[in-house]
C-alpha cells in the first residue's frame, strides 16, 4: 500500500507496516476549514487527540435504552475522559436527534461538570449541530460518531494508504455538510467567492486517483509474493478480539511470551493492546505453516456503527483480506452471546466475499466453559448460515488450540502437487533448491536419474512443471 513495499521486496523479511512510504504530496490534499454557520466540520482547527478532554457521551435508541459501553471505549481511544452519559429511549427528534427534555438535561450536565465535549453515539445532521451548537454552552464540541471515530483513524494512521483512506473519509463526511450550506445560502451562484462544495469535489477526486495507484502497487506486490510461493493469511475481525495476540503466536519472529505486561509489543511493529483501532496500518510479518511459507497480515479492526461510506473509504485496507488465499476470522469468545453474533454480523457484511477460504477463530476460549463454548459454534453457524466450516477454539495467549489453528490453517491453503523424473545434474539441484524455496519438496536419487515430489500453490506447480520440462529438454 505504498510506493514502495515496507518489506523491500517480497523476498526479504516482511516484518513492517505495509503502508510507511511517506506521502510526499500530503499537501495537495490537505482539508482547509470549511466550518459553516450550521456546524463545526472535520477540519476544526482544535486538536483531535490532546489528552486531559473531559466529555459527556450521549446515547439514543428508538426501540431499547441504549448501552454507552462502546461509545465510552471510543472515548477513550480519542483521548477524552468520560464524565457523564446522558441515554434516552425515543424516536429521532429533527432539532436536537434527543428529545427536548433530554437536550436541555445535556445542556445542564455539560455546564456543571465544564465537560468539553459531547460525544453522540450517532450520526447527526447538519440542522441537529446547529440546534445543538446554540443550545450547548460556548465553546463545547459537538462530535458524532461518524466524526469521532474519524478523529481515531487519524490519530493512528502511520502509513499512506493509511493516512490516503483516512483524508478520503474525512472529505466524503465533509461533502454533504457542505453542500447542503451552499444549497441553503446559494454560495454556489457567487462565482466571484468560488464554491467550496466544488473544491471538495475536487479534492476527493485528487484523493481517489492517489489512492487507486496505492491499490495497483498493493495488489501487484501480492501477486509478487504468491509468484514467489508464499501463502497470503489475513487476519480480521471485530476490534480487541485479538487479532494482534494471534499474529503474535503464528509469526516466526514474535512471540507472546515477550509482550510487554501491558501488551504492548517490545519492536513496536505489532502492537497488542486493549485499544480500539490499534491496527489501523497493516502489519505484515512471515511464518511457516506445516512447511508452507505464508505471510500473516494482521488488518484494521472493525467496529459496528461506521456509515457505510467510511468503510468504503478503507478499502484498499480490506483489499488485503479479500485477496487473501485465507482470512482468519477473529472473534472474542468472551464476549455475551448476543454481542458475539452482532459483531459477527458486522464482520461478515464488511469482509464481503474473499477470494480464499473463511475460517472463524473463537479467540479467548480459555475464559468461557464448554457450554458456554458450544453455544457460540452454534451461534457461529447460525450466523454465518454454514457459509463456512467449523470455528476453531483458540486462546492465542494462553496458545490453547493454536496448533490445531496451524493444522486447519495448512488444510485450508490452496495447493497442487507435482512429481518430476530429471536427470542428476547441476541443473537439477538449481532446480530443486528454488523449489524448496516455495513449497515442500523432496528428492530420491536412482542413478542419474533424480525423482522430486513437490507440492505448493497452484500457479508455482505449474512454473515447475515449465521448468523441469526446459530441464528434460536439455
Amino acid at each position: 500500500m505504498q510506493d514502495t513495499p515496507a518489506d523491500g521486496s517480497a523476498t526479504d523479511e516482511p516484518t513492517t507496516n505495509d503502508d510507511t512510504t511517506s506521502d510526499a504530496h500530503a499537501d495537495d490534499t490537505r482539508t482547509t476549514d470549511t466550518r459553516t454557520d450550521d456546524h463545526r466540520t472535520i477540519d476544526d482547527d482544535q486538536p483531535t487527540s490532546d489528552a486531559g478532554r473531559t466529555a459527556i457521551v450521549v446515547a439514543r435508541k428508538r426501540d431499547e435504552q441504549p448501552d454507552t459501553t462502546e461509545i465510552e471505549r471510543l472515548a477513550a481511544a480519542a483521548d477524552y475522559a468520560v464524565v457523564g452519559a446522558v441515554t434516552q429511549r425515543r424516536r429521532e427528534d429533527n432539532r436536537y436527534n434527543l428529545g427536548s427534555g433530554k437536550a436541555d438535561e445535556l445542556a445542564r450536565r455539560v455546564a456543571e461538570t465544564g465537560a468539553d465535549a459531547a460525544l453522540f453515539d450517532t450520526e447527526l445532521t447538519p440542522g441537529q449541530y446547529s440546534s445543538l451548537t446554540e443550545l450547548l454552552p460556548d465553546g463545547t464540541r459537538i462530535i458524532d460518531r461518524h466524526r469521532l471515530v474519524l478523529d481515531i483513524f487519524e490519530a493512528g494512521a502511520g502509513g499512506k494508504a493509511a493516512r490516503l483512506q483516512v483524508k478520503l473519509a474525512k472529505l466524503r463526511y465533509e461533502l454533504p455538510r457542505v453542500r447542503q450550506t451552499e444549497e441553503r445560502t446559494h454560495m454556489q451562484k457567487a462565482a466571484e467567492t468560488g464554491s467550496r462544495l466544488v473544491d471538495l469535489e475536487k479534492r476527493i477526486r485528487t484523493v481517489e486517483n492517489k489512492l487507486d495507484e496505492v491499490a495497483d502497487r498493493a495488489g501487484e506486490r501480492r501477486a509478487d509474493r504468491r509468484e514467489q510461493g508464499f501463502d497470503l493469511v489475513a487476519i480480521a475481525g471485530y476490534t480487541n478480539a485479538g487479532k494482534s495476540t494471534l499474529l503474535h503466536r503464528l509469526a516466526e519472529d514474535l512471540s507472546v511470551e515477550e509482550l510487554a505486561p501491558d501488551h504492548e509489543d517490545l519492536d513496536g511493529a505489532a502492537t497488542v493492546e486493549d485499544s480500539l483501532f490499534k491496527t489501523l496500518d497493516t502489519t505484515t510479518r512471515r511464518a511457516s505453516v506445516d512447511g508452507r511459507r505464508v505471510l500473516l497480515t494482521d488488518t484494521v479492526g472493525l467496529v459496528d456503527g461506521i456509515p457505510h461510506d467510511l468503510v468504503a473509504a478503507f478499502s484498499t485496507t480490506l483489499d488485503a483480506v479479500a485477496d487473501s488465499d485465507l482470512a482468519l476470522l477473529v472473534v472474542d469468545a468472551s464476549d455475551p452471546l448476543a454481542e458475539l453474533r452482532e459483531k459477527l454480523r458486522v464482520s461478515l457484511a464488511e469482509l464481503d466475499d474473499p477470494r480464499g477460504e473463511l475460517l472463524v477463530v473463537l479467540n479467548k476460549a480459555d475464559l468461557v466453559d464448554d457450554a458456554a463454548l458450544d453455544a457460540r459454534r452454534a451461534a457461529v453457524a447460525d450466523v454465518t448460515d454454514d457459509r463456512v466450516g467449523d470455528p476453531l477454539a483458540v486462546s492465542a495467549l494462553a496458545g490453547d488450540g493454536t496448533d490445531s489453528l496451524r493444522e486447519a490453517v495448512a488444510d485450508a491453503l490452496p495447493d497442487a502437487d507435482a512429481t518430476f523424473d530429471l536427470p542428476n545434474t547441476g541443473e537439477t539441484q538449481s532446480f530443486l533448491a528454488w523449489a524448496h524455496e516455495r513449497g515442500r519438496a523432496s528428492a530420491t536419487y536412482k542413478g542419474d536419474r533424480v525423482e522430486i515430489e513437490f507440492t505448493a500453490r497452484p500457479a508455482v506447480v505449474e512454473r515447475a512443471r515449465s521448468r523441469a520440462a526446459e530441464l528434460r529438454e536439455d
